[in-house]
């Protein structure tokens, strides 16, 4: 059975950073693209930041490039979530998501989901 368990979410004052994990098991994702995606209250659900799966091929939303930094450990089978300079609008919360196809695009769909972290920026 997969699973991605998602972890570092938190209550931060805004300019603050946290470190958001995504471990995944019950199969090996080190050749597939990985990303991060957000919901707040009454939004829809919107994509964050996705990493192919060597690592070298990174992207991000407009609204937190040059802030979050996505990152993988594919040794771990892990995902990370580097997130400097929040802000109040950063508040959601935080799905971790893998793809079912090995070397599949980063933006393109993904099959596996988090049940989500809680990050809340406090102005």
């Amino acid at each position: 059975q997969v699973q991605l368990v998602e972890s570092g979410g938190g209550l931060v004052q805004a300019g603050g950073s946290l470190r958001l994990s995504c471990v995944a098991s019950g199969r090996t994702f080190r050749r597939a693209a990985m990303g991060w995606f957000r919901q707040a209250p009454g939004k829809e659900r919107e994509f964050v930041a996705a990493i192919n799966w060597s690592g070298g091929s990174t992207y991000y939303a407009d609204s937190v490039k040059g802030r979050f930094t996505i990152s993988r450990d594919n040794a771990k089978n892990t995902v990370y979530l580097q997130m400097n300079s929040l802000k109040p609008e950063d508040t959601a919360v935080y799905y971790c998501a893998a793809d079912s196809t090995d070397y599949g695009s980063p933006i393109g769909e993904y099959d596996y989901w988090g049940q989500g972290t809680q990050v809340t920026v406090s102005s």
